[in-house]
């Protein structure tokens, strides 16, 4: 925990919302965060919910030219016919919001605000995972075009577990009636509050300054924040980024894995290449009952489950102790070196496989179980699904300025992309 003032400094935006009258609904026109979207058919299948649908914004897709610049092109020119159309429209004063999703028994509540940036060395905003320089750039350019934070980052921290603090007002605020409240196709109920009360900001800001908080889910976005401050002189809007804070201590996060799609690699040749290195079983479905093996065998040590074309999949543990021992980095702590991510992309990809991990046709990260198996039966392809890691090896990771492989981890539930946005033209 830093010194107050040393801290998470949270401030208060002019959100932009959609207009109610103007849309179908708000359920239509949100979407998941934009590397959870499966391309190409939750795309067309988002696109087609409705015409003002968030996506057409985080992801376009064409544009006159077709070249990245021109798909960004076609977003800022959305973004900005839908302000001036009144599909989109700024609050009228600056706030802080409360936002909570349920579903079932889950119950998440964080706070929505503009979060002034800070370099993993000062030790406020911890990274847990490597980034993508090829999805930085990619990201830079569309927010760069559309000087628009499009969705918030989801940042965690550990208050006392009380309802003090930031919480008090959290909680204080969810008695009343929400700015907007809509579910969404996948279940989850989301509600919105805007603190306007400068009390209550302040209090806010109070708690948080005395905090440090673990980026969850958003790290190549906040890449891309930092690299975006490097073009500005400060002090600008581009100092901040928006995130959506939430106290683990009151409300805990899941942690879920990020499976791998391996799209120009067959099943057969994946487990050929494998078998000499890795114990190979295959192990019986359907695709719950195949998980719950993995599970299992993770509990041991490293483990893997693999499908492609067919209904089979199998299940690669126990790897060759002298085979990690050759190709696992010394330099790192032992929990780092023992990951699943880490052996994967150490092992598996960079020797056994041969499969450069930066190329986009070799390696897809997709968070949906059944979609990564579903596509890999498609693309005749290898989906190698994995286990999640626990929240306090993530943690304890971070603290000590270890990064794990990228897309190691998928918290949640992640925000809905679409509920409030920040244009940087208006802070």
């Amino acid at each position: 925990m830093n010194t107050a003032g040393d801290g998470l400094d949270l401030r208060p935006f002019h959100g932009v919302r959609y207009v109610p009258e103007r849309i179908g609904s708000l359920a239509a026109v949100t979407s998941p965060p934009y590397d959870v979207v499966v391309r190409p058919d939750g795309l067309l299948h988002l696109e087609g919910a409705d015409p003002h649908n968030i996506v057409r914004l985080i992801l376009p897709q064409t544009g006159p030219s077709g070249s990245p610049q021109s798909r960004n092109d076609q977003a800022a020119d959305t973004l900005h016919r839908w302000l001036a159309e009144g599909v989109l429209a700024p609050d009228a004063a600056p706030a802080l919001y409360v936002y909570e999703q349920r579903n079932g028994d889950l119950l998440q509540r964080g706070l929505i605000g503009a979060l002034r940036l800070s370099e993993a060395a000062e030790g406020v905003v911890l990274p847990h995972e490597d980034v993508m320089p090829h999805v930085v750039a990619d990201r830079a350019g569309l927010m760069r075009t559309t000087a628009a934070n499009l969705e918030p980052l989801l940042l965690t921290y550990r208050g006392n577990g009380n309802a003090t603090g930031a919480t008090a007002v959290i909680e204080h605020a969810v008695r009343r009636a929400p700015l907007l409240a809509t579910t969404t196709e996948d279940g989850y109920s989301h509600r919105l509050w805007a603190i306007t009360d400068p009390a209550q900001q302040k209090q806010i800001q109070d708690d948080l300054s005395r905090h440090q908080a673990l980026i969850a889910d958003g790290h190549h976005r906040w890449a891309t924040y930092l690299r975006l401050r490097t073009e500005h002189t400060s002090p600008t809007p581009w100092d901040y980024g928006l995130v959506l804070l939430v106290d683990t201590a009151r409300y805990p996060l899941r942690v879920r894995a990020i499976h791998r799609l391996l799209g120009r690699l067959p099943i057969d040749q994946a487990l050929a290449s494998a078998a000499p290195y890795f114990r190979v079983r295959e192990v019986a479905g359907p695709l719950p009952q195949a998980m719950e093996f993995l599970a299992e065998a993770a509990s041991q040590g490293n483990a893997f489950l693999l499908a492609g074309t067919g209904d089979t999949y199998h299940l690669l543990d126990r790897p060759d102790p002298a085979l990690l021992a050759r190709t696992i980095p010394t330099d790192r702590p032992e929990a780092w070196r023992t990951l699943d991510a880490t052996v994967l992309h150490s092992t598996l990809l960079g020797h056994v496989w041969g499969i450069p991990e930066d190329s986009p046709a070799d390696v897809t990260y997709i968070h949906d179980t059944e979609a990564t198996v579903e596509k890999a039966r498609q693309d005749e392809g290898t989906a190698v699904l994995m286990h999640p890691v626990r929240e306090e090896v993530v943690r304890e990771l971070a603290r000590e300025g270890v990064t794990m492989p990228r897309k190691s981890t998928s918290f949640g539930p992640k925000p809905a992309t679409g509920l409030v946005l920040r244009t940087l033209t208006n802070d």
